[in-house]
């Protein structure tokens, strides 16, 4: 079924409908651009290496997450995914300039994975809050 464009107010040009249409369930939003020529822009993100007392406390989560996950191995469904994500977090945090989307997927993934044991739930939440702080 195509849609033609209907006559404008004025009647000096054709208006085609450019907007966006959703049906029920769950939508979040972010920049949006609709149209000819149009354009979305967003601020650039980035993430900075970690001062030196970031860096300090940020050993010492990531040793206290893999002591966790070694105490609490027998609760974990998977034990070596969650080591696997603690290594690639780590490497990332290792890097000059830390890409976020690299640090929030490895973030993300071990909460999930740290979700059966609650102390080691509770250390990969403070870790992702002090690395938000960067």
């Amino acid at each position: 079924m195509s849609q033609q464009p209907g006559p404008s107010p004025d009647g000096a040009r054709p208006v085609v409908n450019l907007g966006i249409q959703q049906y029920g369930g769950h939508s979040h939003v972010a920049n949006q651009a609709v149209g000819p020529h149009a354009r979305a822009v967003a601020g650039q993100v980035f993430m900075q290496a970690p001062t030196i007392e970031q860096r300090t406390r940020l050993d010492d989560l990531l040793r206290q997450v893999e002591q966790l996950l070694e105490e609490h191995r027998a609760a974990l469904p998977d034990q070596e995914a969650p080591r696997a994500e603690l290594r690639r977090l780590r490497e990332e945090l290792d890097e000059d300039q830390p890409e976020p989307g690299v640090v929030r997927r490895a973030l993300d993934r071990l909460t999930v994975f740290a979700q059966p044991a609650a102390p080691l739930a509770a250390a990969v939440a403070e870790l992702a809050r002090l690395v938000q702080a960067f």
